[in-house]
């Protein structure tokens, strides 16, 4: 994997995502208690053994920076081997980041200095498990300039998808970005065939149709434009997912929204996860402070800190309180007599006695105050908080009840 290059994709703003992406960026939010969700797409990379890999940022991107620069800092730079930000510099001209292309091109110069055979483009804000190496063996036998990550999905999502058109040997003929009429798989006319914004590109052609692309009158974006642009010029296919999926459960999701999002979390409690992050064979690295092993309190007075099909990171004290279907981040404290349940609560967040918590996301450091009520009555939540048409009441980062 020496002459592979990976470039992740970790600028977008995230707007779908706030309130949680108020002070951050999107790839930086917190997934899963202990992760940020940028740690599946640069796990994925270093099991694939995949050590070159610069990740490009731009929006609200402090965070992030930070949590690389601590979490990431674990290759080996004399045997050429890195995880590496580059933030948008304006190198080319007074323009920030245009599009998903337009952020490659403007890095441009680092691809001439590396020289890497091939790239491997990336999303920062995806959740899965994928061995790239079997894209880039598949890319290398078809003798592929561009191969495309596939996955099945419901027509009906086709609005938010490039949708590919192939025939039997995985050659892509077709393109369609976000279209509201796809074109539909012949063996199932209710399923498309979705890019998944994984791109292996040979290195040359990539630099090639990015030149041209800049010089057009374009929104510089690979799905729209360049993708579309290289059909029966260039050899396209499709790499099938299932075939670089770790264990083959076909588990992607695009945490986008706010409900995607939070099912994605909720996901994780489930008997036996389709996305397992007690795989040893395929970790999910990360970082984190040294906190103190979880803890619950049961005493005398009938305090019985209970916690239910739940993940509870380090450092967190469930004194007395009821925990259900819940995530909780590092250090949270979850006070006697206290009710979460069907909750994600971020790093730092500390539940009053007698609150009582339901299907709601607290963001980094809010103080419940005793006797609150969150996700119990719409009407006095959305006055204060965020409030999904599913009813997910979302409360931001630091703000005080």
């Amino acid at each position: 994997m020496k002459k592979v290059l990976a470039m992740v994709l970790a600028g977008g703003r995230g707007e779908r995502l706030y309130p949680l992406t108020r002070d951050r960026a999107k790839p930086a939010v917190p997934f899963g208690a202990i992760y940020r969700i940028i740690d599946f797409t640069l796990s994925n990379c270093i099991n694939s053994d995949i050590r070159r890999v610069y990740v490009l940022t731009q929006y609200k991107s402090i965070s992030l920076h930070r949590h690389i620069q601590f979490g990431w800092n674990i290759l080996s730079t004399p045997l050429g081997e890195f995880i590496e930000v580059i933030p948008a510099q304006q190198r080319l001209d007074e323009h920030w980041y245009q599009g998903t292309a337009d952020a490659i091109f403007q890095n441009i110069y680092t691809l001439q200095q590396e020289r890497p055979d091939l790239v491997l483009i990336l999303s920062g804000d995806h959740i899965y498990k994928m061995d790239y190496r079997k894209m880039i063996a598949f890319h290398m036998e078809k003798g592929a300039d561009l191969t495309i990550a596939a996955i099945r999905m419901d027509r009906n999502l086709s609005r938010s998808f490039g949708v590919m058109e192939v025939e039997r040997d995985a050659r892509i003929v077709g393109f369609q970005e976000k279209p509201e009429e796809p074109k539909t798989l012949p063996d199932d006319p209710g399923t498309i065939l979705a890019s998944m914004g994984i791109y292996v590109f040979t290195t040359e052609v990539l630099v090639r149709r990015l030149i041209e692309d800049a010089r057009s009158e374009s929104s510089h974006d690979f799905g729209k434009d360049v993708v579309p642009a290289m059909i029966g010029k260039d050899r396209l296919f499709a790499f099938d997912f299932k075939q670089g999926d770790q264990r083959e459960t076909g588990y992607w999701r695009d945490v986008g929204t706010i409900e995607a999002y939070y099912e994605a979390n909720m996901d994780l409690l489930s008997v036996v996860p389709q996305l397992n992050l007690y795989d040893s064979a395929w970790p999910i690295f990360t970082y984190q402070l040294p906190h103190p092993p979880a803890k619950t309190v049961w005493d005398e007075e009938k305090r019985i800190g209970t916690a239910l099909n739940s993940i509870i990171s380090n450092g967190c004290i469930i004194s007395g309180g009821t925990v259900k279907r819940s995530l909780l981040s590092p250090n949270v404290r979850i006070h006697s007599y206290a009710s979460v349940e069907d909750s994600i609560l971020f790093e730092g967040v500390e539940v009053g006695r007698y609150a009582k918590i339901r299907r709601t996301i607290i963001d980094k450091e809010v103080q419940i105050p005793s006797g609150m009520e969150i996700g119990y009555n719409p009407h006095e939540d959305m006055k204060r908080f965020t409030v999904t048409d599913s009813g997910i009441v979302v409360v931001p980062k630091w703000i005080r009840l």
